[in-house]
């Protein structure tokens, strides 16, 4: 998939630093040819004959090397290949892309170079979050620059956040999808994702405990493996992926509206927590307590957003996937919420309290299909993103 196209990557200091080996492994088992370049601190976790082993091909460490200078070897570099990956990007090589600072080879490289540029970050959890580090972030994303991850998980410094660089394999996507080599390319894909919101009055709602953190991971998987991704979201704690189209919803008759907007698409994933039912009666004002006692809750129930897509006529994606959240007799509800709602898939979940899913960062999952029910191991969110999304690449590239 690969074949022909020259990577060059740039190995940053970081503990992470030892994935990039996997990652030259990765891309040139897909047929690249991989070009490193290693800064001094990443030198002090990974060996230049390491990294020249895997890749077959010599490693570049010094900007004033006479030899590779006198023939202006940064600038032929930074021009002769198809994408600079930057895995791992610290906060330091971050910051000196954003600031256009050029006073080491890998900087040089990348302020010198005519293509695009991908970067993996990771650092620890608090300097990922710091202020100078997500405006770095955001000017370089202004720039063009792809930003692939970090992941949520623990940390060798023994914290636990976002801040872990993404997996080789995830990287391998993105670079697949930079270069309009994704198996999902020219495939568009609607993703909904979070809680809902349902008013009581403009100050209390009814929602769930969905962090929203699935559906963000399977936008950012798709995206990764070259998809159009329009992700529909209600107001969930984990922030949007990058380079997805964002529609921020808050009720479920907004989620509705803006997925039928937003079709016809390839697929539809539908990883929402909606709420079942809305206050029919929401006040206008603020209601308080009063002599009468609790106020009266009139309900009714919300579009069934999954049921309304599965059924159309004129315009249903070629895939329909849904999620069931059960608490008891997971994949025998999820079974038969497939075929009461019509759609080709269910991702089924165990939620009950004891779990840990609901808002956790791991989950474990029961695929229903026409085959059956497939009980996927526990896994990382972002590792269940990655497995269905390579499956939904398979099932839409073989239709």
């Amino acid at each position: 998939m690969l074949a022909g196209k020259r990577i060059l990557l740039i190995i940053g200091g970081g503990i992470a630093a030892f994935k990039s080996l996997d990652l030259i492994r990765r891309l040139r088992e897909r047929g690249a040819t991989v070009v490193p370049v290693l800064t001094k601190a990443g030198q002090e976790f990974v060996t230049p004959l390491s990294a020249s082993a895997l890749a077959a091909e010599k490693v570049y460490t010094d900007l004033f090397n006479l030899t590779d200078e006198a023939e202006m070897g940064h600038i032929e570099l930074s021009r002769d290949a198809d994408l600079v990956v930057v895995a791992p990007a610290t906060a330091d090589l971050m910051a000196k892309m954003a600031g256009g600072h050029a006073n080491d080879l890998a900087s040089t490289i990348l302020m010198a170079t005519d293509k695009r540029v991908l970067i993996a970050p990771a650092m620890n959890v608090r300097m990922w979050d710091h202020a100078a580090t997500q405006r770095n972030a955001t000017t370089l994303q202004q720039d063009g620059v792809i930003i692939v991850g970090p992941n949520e998980g623990d940390m060798a410094c023994g914290e636990y956040g976002p801040g872990r660089m993404a997996e080789p394999l995830e990287i391998v996507a993105a670079i697949e999808a930079a270069l309009n080599d994704g198996p999902l390319k020219d495939k568009r894909i609607v993703v909904t994702s979070g809680p809902t919101h349902e008013p009581i009055d403009p100050v209390r709602y009814i929602a769930n405990r969905s962090s929203g953190a699935q559906g963000s991971a399977i936008a950012r998987a798709l995206s990764a493996l070259g998809a159009e991704v329009v992700f529909v979201t209600g107001p969930a704690e984990a922030r949007p992926p990058d380079g997805v189209s964002v529609v921020p919803v808050q009720t479920a008759q907004e989620m509705h509206d803006a997925v039928h907007k937003n079709l016809p698409a390839d697929a539809a994933v539908f990883a929402a927590a909606v709420a079942d039912w809305r206050v029919e009666n929401s006040a206008e004002q603020k209601i308080k307590k009063g002599p009468d006692g609790t106020p009266s809750l009139k309900f009714t129930e919300n579009p069934d957003i999954l049921a309304s897509v599965a059924g159309l006529e004129v315009g249903r994606p070629r895939l329909v996937v849904g999620f069931a959240a059960e608490t008891t007799n997971v994949t025998e509800h999820a079974t038969a919420k497939r075929l009461r709602k019509g759609c080709d898939w269910i991702v089924a979940n165990d939620v009950s309290p004891g779990t840990g899913i609901m808002g956790g960062s791991e989950n474990a999952v029961t695929m229903i299909t026409d085959q059956g029910a497939d009980a996927w191991p526990r896994m990382t969110k972002d590792e269940v993103a990655r497995k269905l999304a390579h499956q939904i690449a398979e099932a839409l590239n073989d239709a």
